[in-house]
């Protein structure tokens, strides 16, 4: 028990190890930037002034949003998906994985679940013994159950999900814009001092050069430095851009989830204008700062198959005998809470009518 109690604590504190990196990166890129290139280099007040000011509110924009997917603790499933006593006994006992089933559904009767695995069996957690809400999965690294997850990034040590995807989303967005303006208003001086090296080896510098100081070192590196992380960082946040206008996480990218009737990679999809505020919230003035202001529990969203025309479904599922062994299963008809019915107004309308029935009845939105 000792050894392993060990291991876990070491474990632990490596985990932190990329997210002190970043840290001292981040200590050291501001130290160079205010210090070194403002104080010791601009001569210019007006141009101190501007940069500096531009610079902290780029900094603490980035800093807030890095902190808040840090230290954001992810969402778990509430407890009506938690097995009872009675039921989590009679589980255990069972052997015969149809039993098991059959148990699995009668518990899930009456919860907000729509989705399967890939064999059409309700979604069960052994490790933290629940009932996988929709989108829910099991992270190995943090051992919990994690709403809507989407990775666990070691870069932030902690799991991107339902509770803090906004707060990555702006992290990466923040990220890209720090870099961009420390690499925009360095080049001038990094193409100043990249002179003053060679022309210094050649014993031809110029007069009105600026002087050679330790200053050159911080200035040359933070551009690299600057420049190599806007460029990695922009295709994740394009990638994390494609993926909330398609409404869908990492995992469901690789692996589609699979409905009543069959996987389907949209299923959750609504169109990318209700995408975005499903992740950003109502209100626009809110979408740009790091508070939470996504819609739902994280327990239930809103899908196409939900809405889809019962008639069709009950069409479709006598076409698809091979898949009639999920008739059985009891999918819930809950009511949507409020975020989740304004997502379905507006614009985008779920009834048939006039020309767009086939493209209603077919569960896509206009706005793709």
């Amino acid at each position: 028990m000792a050894p392993s109690h060990v291991l876990k604590c070491c474990q632990k504190v490596l985990a932190w190890v990329p997210v002190a990196f970043i840290a001292l990166v981040v200590a050291w890129s501001y130290y160079a930037y205010v210090v070194e290139l403002c104080v010791f280099t601009i001569s210019s007040t007006a141009e101190k002034v501007v940069y500096l000011v531009v610079f902290h509110l780029s900094f603490v924009m980035f800093v807030w949003s890095y902190g808040k997917t840090i230290f954001t603790s992810p969402a778990t499933p509430s407890n009506e998906f938690c097995l009872s006593k009675a039921d989590k006994e009679q589980y255990e006992k069972e052997e015969r994985p149809e039993s098991q089933q059959e148990i699995l559904r009668r518990a899930a009767k009456d919860l907000p679940i729509y989705t399967t695995t890939a064999s059409r069996a309700i979604r069960y957690c052994d490790r933290c013994q629940l009932i996988k809400p929709d989108r829910c999965h099991h992270c190995s690294a943090c051992d919990i159950c994690v709403l809507k997850m989407d990775h666990h990034c070691p870069w932030v040590n902690n799991c991107v999900g339902f509770s803090n995807y906004k707060f990555f989303l702006l992290f990466l967005m923040y990220s890209l814009l720090y870099c961009l303006f420390v690499a925009a208003t360095v080049l001038q001086y990094f193409i100043k001092f990249w002179t003053l090296c060679h022309r210094k080896a050649a014993e031809n510098c110029p007069k009105n050069e600026l002087p050679d100081t330790h200053a050159k070192f911080h200035v040359l590196f933070l551009f690299f430095v600057a420049a190599m992380f806007f460029i990695s960082i922009l295709s994740l946040f394009s990638y994390h851009c494609w993926l909330v206008g398609k409404n869908r996480s990492t995992i469901e990218t690789f692996r589609a989830p699979t409905f009543r009737n069959g996987p389907d990679k949209n299923g959750f999809s609504l169109g990318c204008s209700k995408n975005l505020r499903e992740v950003f919230g109502d209100e626009k003035k809110y979408w740009l700062l790091p508070i939470f202001t996504s819609l739902g529990d994280g327990c239930t969203f809103p899908t196409r198959l939900v809405i889809m025309d019962p008639e069709q479904l009950a069409v479709s599922s006598q076409n698809e005998p091979a898949k009639s062994s999920v008739a059985n299963q009891s999918f819930p008809t809950r009511p949507l809470s409020e975020s989740q019915n304004r997502l379905l107004a507006g614009d985008c309308q779920w009834v048939e009518t006039g020309p767009e029935e086939e493209n209603v009845k077919s569960g896509f939105c206009n706005t793709f």
